[in-house]
Parts: C-alpha cells; structure tokens; sequence
C-alpha cells in the first residue's frame, strides 16, 4: 500500500509545473502496531527491567544526594594501600612526576564566586612539598602521603601526575580524604 501511495506521489510531483518541482511528498503516518510482537512485562520488579544483553539485569545508579564528586575515580570506593600503590606505579611508568596536593576546607567542586558555565571554585589546592622530581618508587609517595595525612588530618589529599614533557597535568585522584566524607 506504502509503494501504491508513493508512486503516486511520485506521478504528481513529475506532472507538477517547474516552480512545484521540488515538492516532497506528504508523509502519510506511521506503521500500524499490530504488525510488531505484543511483549508485556507482568512482573513490576524493577531490577529485572534492565538489561544490558548480558548476565548481569540491571546496573547500579549512583546516587546523587550526599555523595560529593572529587577528582578521578570518584566514583570507586576509596582506594587502599596496595591499590594506591598500583596507581603510583603506573604514573612512574608513563614518566610522570608525582605530587602531592592539599585542600583544608571543601576538597570538591563547588560554585560560590561566580555562576558561568565552565567555571568552578576549588580548582586550586596547596602542593604538599616540591613535585617528587627522580620519583621512582610508589612506597616513597606513599611515605610522603601519610606524613600529609598526619600534619592534616582534617584535609583532603591528591595525588597528581605532571608530564614534565609536555607541561601538562596527566593524571589526579584523591588519595584521603578526612573521616565523615
């Protein structure tokens, strides 16, 4: 029925004057909705709605009421020990330098100065010591992250990687943060 209707949409336009030529044809409506398969979900459990074609049925939301977004891997649970040391490991073997960063009051975005896309306040944090130049094992930041956390406890403290290459900051995340966050 669709070709019957556009061929004749076709004839009219081809018998139309030559200012109508560029006409379209009219859209003539969706396909009915009995020609689709009828599937109802009678179960009203949510969890089992999702699905990502594997396995697992439904993947978790991350909630966004009390949870504040910081740097990388935020949205991990906090790293341990072995895992911080993995990371380090991984910025020493890009050749990035790493340093330590602090921030004693909110150590998350946030917009208190100005209301502009694009523009946040505490993007600036106070470098713990010099950057670690000839850096080579992630037990030696690690060293200097717990004398950090004893001279701030109350702070939260970064680990940033600098490409000393090319002037850039390649990697950031959260190593501590303060109890009740």
């Amino acid at each position: 029925m669709a070709s019957i209707v556009l061929s004749a949409a076709v004839t009219s336009v081809n018998r139309a004057s030559p200012a109508q030529a560029t006409v379209v044809a009219p859209f003539v409506g969706l396909k009915s909705t009995s020609a689709f398969p009828v599937t109802r979900q009678t179960n009203s459990d949510i969890t089992s709605l999702a699905s990502n074609g594997s396995r697992i049925q439904c993947m978790q939301v991350w909630p966004p009421l009390g949870k504040k977004k910081f740097e990388t891997l935020s949205y991990l649970p906090d790293l341990n020990p072995p895992q911080l040391a993995r990371e380090v490991d991984y910025l020493l073997r890009m050749k990035w330098v790493p340093c330590l960063e602090f921030e004693l009051e909110k150590g998350f975005v946030h917009r208190e100065n100005h209301k502009s896309p694009g523009y946040y306040d505490g993007r600036y944090w106070t470098m713990w010591k010099l950057p670690m130049f000839g850096c080579t094992d992630s037990s030696q930041v690690l060293k200097e992250l717990e004398e950090a956390k004893k001279a701030y406890p109350k702070a939260f403290i970064r680990i940033i990687g600098f490409d000393n290459v090319r002037q850039v900051q390649c990697i950031s995340f959260i190593a501590y943060k303060p109890p009740g966050f």
